[in-house]
């Protein structure tokens, strides 16, 4: 009996410690990753059923009103039509993910290559406009918050209401009325790649770029503003004024890292937003983008060169989605918890 009491009471069993930074950072970063490949595949594969569905038979348009059905026949033996679709559509993703989209039914011309001569242009004006967009309605979104209820924030809500009702097109024609016809300042149309010199490509490419990212410009000064409102007003940031920290660091430093998740929101969908306004855009300025190589290739029922535009662009929206959602899981404060 002595010996019972005079024995060290057993180890209480630690509890499973609950997971940590590290574990819940891999958890995001695999969701963050598989969730795009899933999108990947039900997005490629809906791709390939329009073209392969679609009642247009590609052989009879290559070869005109006068082929006989033998002739239509061997021409869909020629392009794999006549395979069960299951075969055509692994076929054809399996070539898609090495870089092979097929070739034109038309030109012949492979259709990687036509994309890619195409697509550094909307790359590059995206890559503007979101700059355009970040800049101009992070800055009004600032001062609007910090200058709350003054005539600044209510020419700011304003002019972002009556820009976030204007399409993209019509932002465009407005801009070749103000700049290129009455100021004579900058070119109406035409295009020329940054490897010509960045002023050159700039005069160029300032006008559709602007005319992308005056919306997304809008939408990002709104919810920067709204949400910055609403964090300067947190006691954290009372507390952080009391200890003696200088009005930049509290904002910058605090307050903005606390209150920029809504408007990195905003840049998730301005991809898509991006390459939806380019259709008219790209015509409205003649730039050769991938929006009018689709136009084209669904004007000629050019059935490879519509499902690998559709393809690269579902990629590039899905790659810079996931990149604002990595942002935002390291900015927001649910990221950055421990």
């Amino acid at each position: 009996m002595t010996a019972l009491l005079q024995r060290p009471p057993a180890p209480a069993r630690a509890r499973p410690a609950p997971p940590g930074r590290a574990r819940r950072r891999r958890h995001g970063w695999l969701g963050a990753v598989a969730t795009p490949v899933v999108v990947f595949l039900f997005s490629s594969l809906l791709t390939f059923s329009l073209g392969a569905l679609s009642p247009s038979n590609p052989a009879a348009a290559v070869l005109g009103e006068t082929a006989t059905p033998a002739d239509i026949a061997r021409m869909n033996h020629e392009f794999g039509l006549d395979r069960p679709f299951l075969v055509q559509y692994a076929d054809w993703l399996g070539g898609a993910l090495t870089g092979d989209l097929g070739r034109s039914y038309f030109t012949t011309i492979p259709v990687a290559d036509s994309i890619f001569a195409a697509l550094p242009v909307d790359l590059a004006l995206a890559g503007l406009a979101i700059l355009l967009a970040v800049l101009l309605g992070g800055a009004a979104g600032i001062a609007a918050a910090l200058r709350r209820g003054s005539r600044l924030d209510r020419a700011v809500t304003v002019v972002a209401s009556a820009l976030g009702t204007l399409p993209p097109f019509a932002i465009g024609i407005g801009l070749v009325v103000v700049f290129s016809v009455l100021l004579k300042l900058l070119p109406a149309g035409g295009y020329i790649g940054p490897q010509h010199g960045l002023l050159p490509w700039l005069r160029f490419a300032i006008l559709p770029a602007l005319a992308l990212s005056l919306d997304i410009a809008a939408s990002i000064a709104r919810q920067l503003r709204t949400s910055l409102v609403a964090q300067l007003g947190e006691n954290y940031v009372t507390g952080a004024v009391v200890r003696g920290l200088g009005a930049r660091r509290v904002l910058f430093g605090h307050a903005l890292r606390n209150a920029v998740g809504p408007a990195l929101t905003v840049l998730g969908v301005a991809v898509p937003t991006v390459l939806g306004g380019a259709v008219v855009t790209e015509k409205i300025f003649n730039l050769p983008g991938l929006a009018q190589l689709a136009l084209q290739a669904s004007a000629q029922h050019d059935v490879p060169l519509i499902q690998g535009t559709l393809l690269v662009a579902v990629t590039v929206v899905l790659l810079c989605n996931t990149l604002v959602n990595l942002a935002l899981s390291r900015v927001t404060p649910q990221g950055r918890r421990p």
